[in-house]
């Protein structure tokens, strides 16, 4: 959100907002003014914060919270023109699976509305939707991008519902790919050091 600063008259449709979108408010870069659905307002299910920020909220008018029900209705989001969903993950595999949840057989979140608010964000018109994320986690250590997802990780989001997926090395678009090139695209947005080992897991799935 931090790096949103140089935007105008951006809309949120959240399930959840967090401080960076009171900061983004207050300098008037989330105004709602495009919104073709609850215009001119914030809408989101939760908020999750500093005390500043549920203090901002309080009788804030330009905020309004709803259920998880119509926040995450993929049929509302999809009636937000140009609706941008940014999620995350904690891995993904060559095939473009996604796992949000876990650790291997170890939980660490629910699935959230990822699936559907990327559902949602492909039907919006002029729509589309981002899965963001660090290309390593443990300091460098793990690469998040990976040949298969760990044994006993969850698949939260199916393959066929990934477009857009984007690290701090480049984007890469998934939708449309064959298997292949949705793993030669994911290793060019690897980070470099891991790329040969997810070369060489490509060519022992996919062949030279």
């Amino acid at each position: 959100l931090s790096n949103l600063r140089d935007r105008k008259d951006l809309g949120i449709h959240s399930e959840m907002i967090t401080d960076g979108v009171m900061h983004l408010m207050r300098e008037g870069v989330i105004t709602g003014k495009r919104k073709t659905r609850n215009p001119n307002k914030v809408v989101t299910a939760f908020i999750m914060g500093s005390k500043e920020l549920y203090d901002f909220v309080d009788h804030n008018e330009d905020m309004e919270l709803y259920p998880v029900s119509y926040t995450n209705d993929p049929y509302v989001v999809a009636d937000i023109d140009n609706m941008v969903s940014i999620n995350s993950c904690l891995e993904i595999d060559l095939l473009g699976q996604v796992n949000a949840e876990s650790i291997g057989y170890g939980m660490l979140s629910g699935s959230g509305g990822q699936v559907d608010f990327m559902r949602g964000a492909r039907r919006s018109k002029g729509g589309r939707s981002i899965l963001a994320f660090a290309s390593t986690a443990k300091g460098g250590e793990i690469s998040r991008i990976v040949p298969t997802l760990a044994e006993g990780a969850a698949v939260t989001t199916g393959r066929n519902d990934v477009d857009y997926v984007v690290t701090e090395f480049g984007m890469v678009r998934l939708r449309g790919k064959t298997a292949r090139e949705r793993a030669e695209a994911l290793i060019s947005i690897a980070h470099p050091k891991f790329r040969e080992m997810l070369r060489e897991a490509m060519v022992r799935r996919f062949g030279n």
